[in-house]
């Protein structure tokens, strides 16, 4: 028997019932619960109404696409959010990792890898110890003005708080770590995403250039630094 791995449900916004309820069925019996909406903005009101676990978001949908539930469920809550994209369309995947999500998926693809994700997503948000933004034990993380608070999940720059997603938090956790030494894709998608890198995964690169983007409107001081064609360094400049 499966043991729930997670006390929140996880909502499943899709418009192909056929999708829907087989997914629906498997994750069930992978123990986690699932509400469906199959429709963008009913999907929408729910997300923005309950807090969930996690969210599964088709891009194509009827009332509202994804992309724009997405842009409207990051003004207001930072639930995590899993893309499902057509495959071959790499502009929605660019897009929807700029506009917060923490991961994609292809269709077709096989129900074992979006369970895959899901646990790493979870784990991402959950984390305790190790490189993850719980550690109890650690003091707070400290690089020129910013500052991470470990128990509180919370990052800090001049002692204003840091509009990030679990997975931005957790990458800046460990960018930090390890201030002023390169990290590489390859590393940063194992570490981060727990998955390996493969040709065309570009979601670190979005997830990277996201956190430069709020870390360079909240300080001058902190430099998020590309090495071409080898990954990147976290450092505070004078």
């Amino acid at each position: 028997m499966t043991n729930a791995p997670h006390d929140r449900p996880l909502l499943l916004i899709e418009d192909d019932s056929e999708i829907l309820q087989l997914l629906s069925e498997f994750l069930q019996g992978e123990g986690y619960a699932c509400e469906i909406a199959d429709r963008g903005d009913l999907g929408l009101r729910k997300a923005l109404e309950t807090a969930y676990a996690l969210v599964i978001l088709d891009i194509m949908l009827p009332g509202m696409d994804g992309l724009s539930v997405l842009r409207a469920l990051r003004r207001e809550r930072d639930t995590p959010v899993i893309l499902l994209t057509a495959r071959g369309e790499d502009i929605d995947r660019i897009n929807g990792l700029e506009s917060g999500a923490d991961d994609y998926l292809a269709k077709p693809f096989n129900p074992m890898e979006l369970l895959a994700r899901i646990r790493a997503i979870l784990r991402r948000v959950d984390r305790t110890g190790k490189d993850g933004v719980t550690d109890s034990a650690h003091a707070p993380l400290i690089l020129g003005p910013l500052s991470i608070d470990l128990n509180r999940h919370e990052a800090l720059i001049n002692d204003a708080p840091l509009s990030l997603t679990a997975t931005e938090l957790d990458l800046l956790c460990l960018m930090t770590r390890h201030q002023g030494e390169l990290l590489t894709r390859k590393q940063l998608t194992q570490r981060i995403l727990e998955r390996p890198l493969s040709a065309y995964d570009r979601a670190i690169d979005m997830h990277v250039s996201n956190l430069r983007r709020k870390l360079g409107k909240a300080s001058r001081q902190l430099q998020l630094t590309t090495v071409r064609g080898q990954g990147y360094i976290l450092e505070a400049i004078p």
